[in-house]
């Protein structure tokens, strides 16, 4: 993990990926598409990270494609290369839904297009007063459908909600996209950096197995009948329950104490 292209840094279980063109408002270039796609397969691997966090720098989030470096030269681009662009950026959603691992988003400026779209793909969003959103794509001649916008905003607000968004692609302030779900707190301009740590300290602290097994069925039964889901998650509770996260659950219950997920494992697996 050593970007050209945005900072990223590691600390106490908690890996952070901080956009970093704050005169751009932190838009994305080709390359930083790519290498945000990249290093979402690469968090998998390391297990040292239990949560990620993804922030921007300045007045911005991310306000999505530069207008210079992307809009601009697409013009150019044969059908071939305008589809390969467009399944880059899918893969980045997709690689941030498919990371077993939660994922907050910390909003702190204005966010929209991809960067409202990434957003939706965290798993939380914790925002500044100040973080408007708007899913612009259809202000600009696109289809409101993208990197997954159409799939997974529905899935947070609701389909009337997210209809008006994708379709009239207005800015929201952050009030209102914490009333209608979208977000899910909104704290103090001078308090956002705080409180999204405290939030994935408190994520990095849980138990990495049950987090990311509900990041999973989350994502699975959408796609499942009643029936079907309750037939996964009979299983998958089952194996969730010889996990030795169960066992220190339950241990420092009887101790009084608070689990300890990180470094309780080994010990709760050796207890009879």
């Amino acid at each position: 993990m050593n970007p050209r292209h945005f900072r990223y840094r590691e600390e106490d279980g908690v890996g952070t990926i901080t956009l970093d063109r704050p005169e751009r408002l932190n838009a994305l270039t080709f390359e930083s598409y790519a290498e945000l796609r990249d290093a979402f397969v690469a968090l998998r691997a390391r297990a040292g990270v239990r949560c990620v966090v993804i922030t921007g720098t300045g007045r911005a989030f991310c306000s999505g494609g530069d207008v210079k470096d992307i809009i601009g030269q697409l013009f150019g681009k044969s059908p071939a290369e305008l589809s390969a662009f467009t399944r880059m950026t899918c893969d980045l959603i997709g690689n941030m839904r498919a990371l077993e691992k939660p994922i907050v988003a910390a909003l702190n400026g204005t966010t929209c297009g991809a960067g409202a779209v990434i957003a939706a793909a965290a798993d939380l969003r914790i925002a500044a007063e100040g973080a408007r959103i708007a899913f612009l794509f259809t202000k600009v001649g696109l289809s409101g459908a993208d990197m997954g916008a159409a799939w997974l905003l529905p899935r947070l607000i609701g389909l009337g909600r997210a209809t008006e968004l994708l379709m009239l692609g207005d800015f929201i302030d952050a009030r209102t996209a914490e009333r209608i779900g979208l977000y899910n707190r909104v704290v103090p301009e001078g308090e956002l950096a705080g409180a999204a740590a405290a939030l994935a300290r408190q994520l990095a602290d849980g138990p990495a197995r049950g987090l990311s097994v509900t990041k999973r069925m989350l994502e699975a039964e959408a796609h499942m009948t009643l029936p079907q889901a309750l037939q996964a998650e009979g299983w998958i509770q089952a194996l969730c329950m010889e996990h030795p996260d169960y066992r220190e659950a339950h241990q420092a219950f009887l101790e009084k104490r608070a689990p300890d997920f990180r470094h309780g494992v080994a010990d709760a697996s050796a207890r009879p």
